[in-house]
């Protein structure tokens, strides 16, 4: 039976996360240290005890659970318990957790990364504020279409479209856009037969074009950063394929912050290459819950 080690993106985070792993692992302790020391920040102090505000700045946020995955990772490696992954795969920020755990990207290079992207994608929703939403209960096509009606019916008072930004799991979609035309598409969706569509606590319009904005910039900072080889296949979100060397690694970092998760492709893709074990590492357990209802049966472990 084949294992995959999927690492959550934002969301999964609280005030509290990664305290009890620290006091009880060492090598988990160590991983926030380093992480302090990278940033010269006191991470570990906020994920440890919050405040809760400045946890979820996404400045923070995405350096935390970052910090978090590893930390989790690397007690799952000392204690010898959980089969080596076969493939590896994020969602979203999650994709440079899979990637240090895939050997691709160093952990003092990937927190460092992570911040940076916090900070341009929490510039970009200042430049462009957007919204976004979760749409229960409505297929992937319907929801595409839905989705490029509201972005024409708002076109004369906004040029900020709305897309498909997270296709999680069979009825669950969140869209990511422009106010107006996402406050369109939550009405468009429910005349359409969603069972419900909720708005999102955030003002980043995050894996829409409104990220184009910091797109350039960020592609300089994935330039910059040192790459290697994967050691096993990671699941690129833009692509739901498997990638190892670091043009395409590059490639594909600089293309997610624009373009949709394709968590459910994901997915589907491992099951189909013999993947039945899917262990989620990093705060609670959001993917597991996902993986559950697009591969059911598939066996699911949550280590954080």
């Amino acid at each position: 039976m084949s294992t995959a080690y999927v690492f959550p993106g934002q969301g999964s985070q609280f005030v509290g996360m990664g305290a009890e792993l620290a006091r009880l692992r060492p090598v988990a302790g160590g991983v926030f240290m380093r992480a302090n020391a990278a940033l010269d920040f006191d991470l570990s102090g906020l994920c440890f005890s919050g405040p809760e505000v400045e946890l979820g700045d996404t400045f923070n946020t995405q350096p935390a659970i970052f910090a978090h995955s590893i930390a989790a990772l690397e007690t799952i490696r000392l204690s010898g318990e959980i089969a080596e992954p076969d493939f590896v795969a994020g969602h979203s920020l999650g994709e440079f957790s899979a990637l240090c755990a895939a050997g691709a990207l160093s952990f003092e290079d990937g927190v460092k990364v992570v911040r940076e992207r916090g900070r341009l994608m929490k510039l970009a929703g200042e430049l462009a504020p957007g919204s976004m939403a979760a749409v229960l209960g409505l297929d992937a096509d319907t929801l595409r279409d839905v989705c490029e009606q509201a972005t024409a019916q708002v076109a004369a008072q906004s040029a900020q479209p709305v897309v498909m930004a997270n296709d999680n799991c069979p009825g669950q979609i969140v869209i990511s856009g422009g106010k107006e035309a996402v406050a369109a598409a939550a009405v468009l969706a429910k005349q359409r037969g969603a069972k419900r569509v909720a708005p999102l606590p955030i003002s980043i319009a995050a894996h829409s074009p409104l990220m184009n904005s910091v797109a350039a910039e960020f592609a300089k900072v994935i330039e910059r950063t040192p790459f290697n080889a994967a050691r096993v296949p990671v699941i690129a979100n833009s692509t739901a394929l498997p990638i190892t060397h670091p043009d395409d690694i590059r490639a594909e970092l600089g293309a997610q912050l624009t373009s949709p998760v394709r968590w459910t492709a994901s997915v589907k893709h491992m099951a189909s290459q013999g993947v039945a074990s899917f262990v989620e590492v990093g705060p609670k357990d959001v993917l597991c819950n996902l993986i559950k209802r697009i591969v059911p049966g598939a066996e699911t472990r949550a280590i954080g």
